[in-house]
């Protein structure tokens, strides 16, 4: 029989900060984390901003952090989000830091009958941290130009020098699962997916497929990414999708708005523990929310353009309502649809913004304009292969709240988006609470995940 899967820890390092409950505060504040790019000299660029995460120290976060002082930033950010999703779930121990001033952090010490061989991992993170210095001064100093050759000497005398073996490592993106697994001492199932865009939301949903069919008891499933460097930020501007709005770069982001032009990159993480129900509650731990459904598709249109009808979109969340025992056109009994938010992909493209604007109304038909549909990219920048696990946490914080994020710089709608896009102010649903979430990913390339989240009951 089909195991029930809940969520019992969550976290997050997000532009906006580190910590699930102040992050929410300032998302429910329309607080923005944009500004100008830092990480490299960005002035020429015609895109020179994005949404970075500053003063991260994972340090902050990890007792043992030494052992992980190498791993690039993606590896970083999800060592620090598994870390306060490991402790929220009841599975470990903080510890007091002894540096001055400084947070308390975690000290990963499974707790007495955790089967460490019952406990997987899923993510979504992307490449690691690219070594382009030491790269392209290799490459350079074995130029040879009167012939355009490289001299194999002294390209190899030169990385010899520059390059290192563990910089090379952290480049791979299957990195991150083992500084993860190191962290833990998980040593059940590891995969990681790399399905852009929609990539951790993937993670989760089949994370908790892993656990629906008995593989694992605990897993921890989420995405992690950095793309704002040199090669990254190059080619979404060479595919004009990233916003050039220079001159006002916290108003840049604009899903669902008229004069929107363009996602403004993100970075960070968002890990979840997520476990069977009977086994969370044999061991008393709090159960947050519960994953009810899963819905995954692929357009099979165009590497670079979404299925124009949203075919794609409407399925995966078909399948997510479906296996959620979710009608999409059925009220409840307060009059609501039965989905009271979607958190929206909602990533400020043309082409994004209106097709799952018409796969919404495909799904939902007439019930369509009363399901508020909201994008925290408007905020945190998108944040690529960690943007779908930190939107599911926002669909977690709506229930547990009972308050919906704003979508930001939304002034001037579209006549075509003409859905609830909760503009401009969060929206507070205490009254009638929030019950059951939907969670959109769609990545490039065509791929297509939903989660649909519940309150536990």
């Amino acid at each position: 029989m089909s195991r029930r899967v809940v969520i019992t820890g969550m976290g997050w390092v997000t532009p906006l900060g580190s910590d699930v409950d102040s992050v929410w505060t300032k998302l429910l504040a329309g607080a923005n984390a944009v500004s100008r790019v830092t990480r490299y000299p960005a002035d020429t660029f015609a895109t020179n901003f994005a949404a970075e995460v500053r003063g991260f120290e994972l340090s902050h976060f990890l007792e043992d952090w030494r052992q992980h002082e190498s791993a690039g930033l993606n590896s970083q950010f999800a060592l620090a989000a598994a870390a306060q999703a490991w402790r929220q779930a009841g599975l470990g121990e903080e510890f007091a830091s002894a540096i001055p001033g400084q947070r308390r952090g975690f000290r990963v010490k499974p707790i007495t009958g955790l089967d460490m061989d019952r406990v997987g991992m899923y993510l979504g993170a992307g490449e690691g941290s690219l070594d382009y210095d030491n790269v392209l001064a290799t490459n350079i100093a074995a130029w040879k130009s009167e012939t355009k050759t490289i001299d194999d000497v002294t390209w190899a005398t030169t990385a010899m020098k520059r390059l290192s073996a563990s910089a090379e490592i952290e480049q791979e993106p299957n990195i991150t699962l083992s500084h993860l697994a190191r962290a833990f001492g998980a040593h059940g199932p590891a995969f990681n997916c790399m399905t852009a865009c929609a990539a951790s939301t993937q993670a989760i949903g089949e994370a908790t497929e892993i656990i629906r069919r008995g593989d694992a008891d605990v897993m921890l499933a989420g995405g992690s990414h950095s793309m704002i460097h040199l090669l990254g930020m190059t080619g979404f501007i060479r595919l004009t999708a990233m916003s050039t709005r220079r001159e006002s770069p916290q108003t840049a982001a604009r899903p669902f708005s008229g004069s929107r032009d363009g996602f403004v990159m993100g970075e960070g993480a968002g890990i979840l523990v997520i476990e069977d129900a009977e086994h969370a509650l044999r061991r008393g731990a709090k159960i947050i929310a519960e994953i009810a459904g899963y819905g995954s598709s692929a357009d099979a249109f165009r590497i670079t353009d979404i299925q124009p009808e949203g075919k794609g979109a409407v399925a995966a969340m078909a399948q997510a309502c479906a296996q959620a025992g979710v009608s999409p056109r059925e009220k409840g009994p307060d009059g609501r649809p039965l989905i009271h938010y979607i958190s929206a992909h909602g990533t400020g493209t043309q082409e994004n913004d209106k097709i799952e604007t018409r796969a919404v109304k495909t799904l939902f038909g007439d019930l369509a304009s009363k399901v508020p549909f909201s994008s925290v990219k408007s905020m945190l920048g998108h944040l690529i292969q960690a943007a779908g696990a930190v939107e599911l946490i926002t669909c977690v914080k709506a229930i547990e709240t009972g308050f919906l994020p704003p979508t930001m710089n939304l002034h001037d709608a579209a006549p075509e988006l003409d859905l609830d896009y909760v503009p401009n102010q969060p929206r507070d649903l205490r009254g009638v609470g929030v019950e059951a979430c939907l969670s959109n990913s769609f990545g490039f390339g065509g791929q297509n995940n939903t989660v649909c989240v519940r309150r536990w009951r």
